[in-house]
């Protein structure tokens, strides 16, 4: 099975992954592109979810909760933080375009115990990783400092011609706090959008080792491995990332093969 999944170019409906499409146990996604006026109801009973504002103003509901007039960004690459609304229990999302727009919408189990709510542009951290080529704009929009039962969500800018999630980091044993074991998936977006980025994922031992050239609106797939991710000259990425697994806690360990580079 490819751990890339294409999108559709066209129609409301871009990309989504399932627990049973991506054959694991925790990260669901989807990504939607919405016309003036138009709806989009899901249902997906027992699990939490994290609704992002991609681009454009949307009314929101669910969870027992209404916001209305979310978003405001005009492309993923502007610089700021998106509207996003945590709800406990995704039995019913409810989404009304106010002008073109596009939303992503992560879930995962959830046990119901939170209460649904806007989660704040302004509380989301934005933090600088990395050195010279390695550079990239990170923003907390789901953090385990926030409340939720399994969900993480951040998203990542890179420049043109910069290497991220790099050196290379796998988040797939069980042993805290060197390292817990977080299912993955990357959306990945494009400026200009005909660009491209490359992406691999591989283990220790090369029983899984796929690369990928990765356009824009694709997921890539992370059950596991190290997944570093290269953008060429001239294109500028954006991926929004979602984790979940058995413990909400994010610890990595780098390939160590290229880990010299941290210590230079």
């Amino acid at each position: 099975m490819s751990l890339l999944v294409k999108s559709a170019r066209t129609g409301r409906d871009i990309v989504a992954v399932t627990p049973a499409s991506a054959r694991w146990s925790y990260v669901g996604f989807s990504a939607h592109r919405l016309a003036a006026g138009e709806r989009l109801s899901v249902a997906r009973p027992g699990r939490e979810a994290c609704v992002v504002v991609l681009r454009g103003r949307v009314d929101i509901e669910g969870g027992g909760g209404s916001w209305p007039d979310l978003g405001g960004r005009s492309s993923v690459f502007d610089d700021r933080a998106p509207d996003a609304v945590y709800l406990p229990d995704a039995a019913r999302i409810d989404v009304r375009a106010r002008g073109d727009a596009e939303i992503a919408i992560a879930d995962a189990p959830g046990d119901g115990r939170r209460a649904a709510r806007r989660i704040d542009p302004a509380t989301m951290k934005r933090s600088v990783r990395g050195l010279g080529s390695n550079t990239r704009y990170v923003r907390d929009i789901l953090p385990e400092t926030e409340p939720a039962a399994n969900l993480l969500v951040v998203e990542v800018r890179t420049p043109s011609g910069h290497s991220s999630s790099y050196p290379p980091h796998k988040h797939d044993r069980d042993d805290p706090p060197n390292e817990t074991s977080l299912e993955e998936t990357y959306y990945h977006r494009l400026d200009p959008p005909q660009g491209f980025v490359f992406q691999r994922v591989y283990t220790d031992d090369r029983s899984l080792d796929e690369s990928m050239a990765v356009e824009d609106h694709d997921v890539v797939m992370v059950p596991r491995g190290y997944h570093p991710v290269v953008v060429p000259h001239g294109y500028e990425s954006y991926y929004l990332n979602v984790m979940a697994g058995p413990k909400r806690a994010w610890h990595f360990k780098n390939d160590p093969a290229h880990e010299w580079m941290l210590k230079r």
